[in-house]
């Protein structure tokens, strides 16, 4: 996948912007996020215990004599942002040409780009089932190579139940959540979105659809498959057919669109056949999502 897209001139385009993030923190370690709190970002305000990839100028070496442990330091003004990429690894996603998977990884692996450049912290969410598996949260630009394997290692099966999946996810502080599914979950995503807004999240939705779902071009009699389930169903494929399946799923899309609207949350829509720089630089850009 890095070899793919992750090439030298589309990093250097990458390093003229940064992920917008509207909730003020409250903690962390430096950054370039401002914070609730008062004062200059040259004013220390706490420690806390060094984690692979933070600054390793801030360790505080008098800290380390005493307590033979390694300790940054914290200032009151500049945070670190703790950005959660969540990404839906049910079968569904597998599918499509380009497949959604394919469009999802390359996505969530430029978002961590972002959030490593630009100091703040990231992990990376594989949504499966009802659970989910973690990347080890890190800091910055050198670990990008860490978010990357991760993201390789993800495997797209079975069903994914997004709401039961997030709210087991223990978030311990403000930031930005992302989520990127084709939102084909058994019980719906409001229950998730709720959640991570009492957990203080300004939360982002990338609603992932392959062309084959958007326009379906199937005509006559043909059996359908649902990947993650097994189950069959033959139908006769007509005009006044597809004309209903377009009212549903604008419907379905018109839902999620609308509830985010509610909510206050950032949402859109690609197509994994549109390229990852028309995604970033136009739809990110239009959404508020990067500046």
């Amino acid at each position: 996948m890095s070899g793919r897209i992750f090439d030298t001139e589309f990093l250097k385009k990458l390093d003229t912007i940064a992920i917008n993030v509207r909730v003020l923190m409250s903690e962390g370690g430096g950054g370039n996020r401002k914070s609730r709190s008062k004062g200059s970002s040259v004013e220390f305000s706490d420690f806390r215990e060094y984690t692979t990839g933070d600054d390793f100028r801030r360790i505080d070496w008098n800290a380390y004599g005493r307590f033979d442990k390694l300790f940054v330091k914290l200032f009151m003004e500049e945070q670190e942002a703790m950005i959660n990429v969540f990404v839906d690894s049910s079968k569904s996603m597998d599918f499509g040409n380009p497949k959604k998977s394919e469009v999802s990884l390359k996505l969530a692996g430029v978002l961590a780009f972002l959030a490593l450049n630009n100091l703040d912290r990231v992990c990376i969410n594989s949504l499966s089932k009802d659970f989910f598996k973690q990347s080890t949260a890190v800091t910055g630009r050198s670990m990008f190579d860490s978010c990357i394997a991760f993201l390789e290692g993800i495997s797209f099966s079975g069903e994914t139940d997004i709401n039961a999946a997030i709210k087991k996810k223990d978030v311990k502080s403000r930031g930005m959540s992302v989520i990127i599914s084709d939102f084909f979950s058994p019980n719906g995503i409001e229950e998730a979105i709720k959640y991570l807004l009492y957990k203080k999240q300004d939360v982002f939705l990338i609603h992932v659809l392959s062309p084959e779902e958007l326009n379906p071009e199937l005509e006559g009699q043909v059996r359908l498959v649902d990947s993650e389930t097994g189950k069959v169903m033959d139908v006769a494929v007509t005009p006044a057919l597809l004309k209903q399946y377009h009212i549903k799923l604008n419907e379905f899309n018109n839902n999620i669109k609308e509830f985010c609207c509610k909510m206050g949350v950032s949402y859109i829509q690609v197509s994994s056949a549109d390229s990852i720089e028309k995604i970033i630089f136009e739809q990110f850009t239009g959404a508020g999502v990067i500046r």
